[in-house]
């Protein structure tokens, strides 16, 4: 190959999709290529068959579950919150013309034993179970504030200046309970661990502004099934191209992940994930057909959240009156099954149940050196935000600039998509 590229990305997994479309749009002469001869990587969607063959060994699933072609289960399912990262990029790449969202129809959160829907305003804050009287009326002035909240107006900052204050300052001032504070901090904002009580206000007030959840894909053209794929480098240590078929495609960068760089690569822990098929919604979901609980760390006496999905035959991910759920957790033992247990107990009965451990990996470097930029592995979120995270900061490594995501949001609506 006499041509050289700009970039050249390994992998087709969602981060590199999205790296390669951002790369693109900045004007950048992008290959993309996969070893595999299927898209995804570790995000893949497989059809009943395959998922068989992946857990099972072989390729005969009982027709009872129905046709195998009408599965289509994320291996590392994620819901998009509505204003969240992965949405911007999408428009900003110009891609949100050829999707159509499906909005989710609830968030849940576990708490003493019980699922409750998680309250995302002040009026559904009042109308919430999970909490008494005056506590509905304390939350209430804690979201009407956060509704309120606009970062250039210091008239809606109530005299606190949220870029220094702790978040466990905030949340005082307005004397929540402890109960009320795990479902805000976990099951609103997001966050996988009790550490942001700690951190700057800002961060936890823009989190629980951006509550909302869509469910979509995102796709692209790429060149699969290309063997080996070996990273070359020069006498100095820089990337110079990629081999495979005995041929080397010459570039200036490689974007790739971490199945493609084992060297650059070190392990910080792992996921543990159930896939689950069932004949109903879980229970206590409102019977909703798209939904995530959160079960916060301490629910479990655990040292990390757990996390719920489920989607059905309503989303094109399984035939009429099936459906897939999904609990996956930080790994803190080597058995999934026993550790998993507490989720899937929520799930109530199911026909069938896979159980898999997956290693997590980040790069040991930044890749400025060799010019080889290796993404972190998948976690056990149920939302994308964490893997946007690192999707932009691998654009800022790779380009040298922030990627500015202030767009339009009602771009992503365009063509009667759903929100």
């Amino acid at each position: 190959m006499d041509e050289e590229y700009d970039v050249i990305v390994l992998g087709t997994g969602l981060k590199e999709c999205i790296l390669s479309g951002l790369l693109s749009v900045d004007g950048l002469k992008v290959l993309h290529m996969d070893r595999n001869d299927y898209y995804g990587g570790e995000s893949s969607s497989l059809m009943l068959n395959q998922l068989w063959k992946r857990f099972k060994g072989d390729e005969n699933p009982p027709e009872t579950l129905g046709t195998s072609k009408e599965y289509n289960v994320d291996m590392i399912p994620k819901f998009m919150m509505a204003n969240g990262l992965l949405v911007r990029a999408l428009i900003h790449t110009n891609v949100t013309k050829y999707l159509n969202f499906k909005a989710v129809d609830g968030s849940f959160v576990y708490s003493n034993g019980k699922i409750y829907k998680v309250p995302a305003t002040d009026v559904e804050a009042l109308k919430s179970s999970i909490m008494g009287l005056f506590e509905k009326r304390r939350a209430r002035k804690f979201f009407i504030y956060v509704q309120d909240f606009e970062e250039n107006d210091p008239k809606s900052h109530e005299g606190l200046d949220l870029n220094t204050i702790p978040a466990k300052e905030l949340i005082s001032k307005y004397g929540l309970e402890d109960d009320t504070i795990e479902f805000i901090g976990h099951a609103l904002a997001l966050n996988t661990s009790d550490s942001y009580l700690e951190q700057p206000a800002i961060d936890f007030v823009k989190r629980i502004r951006a509550f909302a959840r869509l469910s979509a894909v995102y796709g692209g053209t790429y060149m699969l099934n290309k063997p080996q794929c070996k990273i070359e480098f020069d006498d100095g240590g820089k990337v110079i191209g990629v081999t495979s078929d005995g041929e080397t495609a010459k570039c200036k960068k490689v974007v790739c992940d971490p199945s493609y760089a084992p060297d650059k690569v070190k392990k910080v822990g792992k996921v543990a994930r159930a896939v689950c098929i069932m004949s109903h919604p879980i229970p206590d979901t409102n019977d909703s057909h798209s939904a995530q609980v959160i079960i916060p760390q301490k629910q479990l006496n655990r040292k990390s959240d757990m996390y719920l999905f489920c989607c059905s035959y309503s989303h094109s991910v399984a035939p009429q009156g099936k459906f897939i759920s999904f609990v996956t957790t930080e790994a803190e033992t080597d058995d999934p099954e026993s550790e998993l247990k507490p989720g899937v107990d929520l799930l109530g009965p199911v026909d069938e149940i896979f159980y898999e451990t997956l290693d997590r990996f980040e790069p040991t470097d930044d890749g400025a050196a060799d010019c080889c930029f290796v993404s972190t592995s998948y976690d056990a979120t149920t939302h994308f935000e964490t893997t946007m995270i690192d999707v932009l900061n691998m654009y800022t490594k790779i380009t040298g600039k922030e990627l500015d995501l202030s767009v339009d949001l009602s771009a992503a609506s365009a063509g009667g998509t759903e929100e």
